[in-house]
């Protein structure tokens, strides 16, 4: 499973870093990011949910 966020979507808004803090958190910028350490498989219906809730949809979700 791959997590994206496209950064020229993104407008910082938060709703994904509160979804689920294990993987998105929000860079000096003040747009979100998918952590480094980031546990996508353990979370994937959160990490979903947040890609749904995206009001822009700059969450890309894309399953291997």
């Amino acid at each position: 499973m791959m997590v994206k966020v496209n950064k020229d979507a993104c407008i910082g808004c938060g709703a994904c870093q509160a979804i689920v803090s294990d993987v998105f958190d929000i860079d000096d910028d003040g747009l979100a990011y998918v952590l480094e350490d980031a546990k996508i498989e353990e979370n994937i219906d959160d990490v979903k949910e947040a890609a749904d809730n995206c009001p822009t949809e700059a969450i890309i979700v894309e399953e291997n």
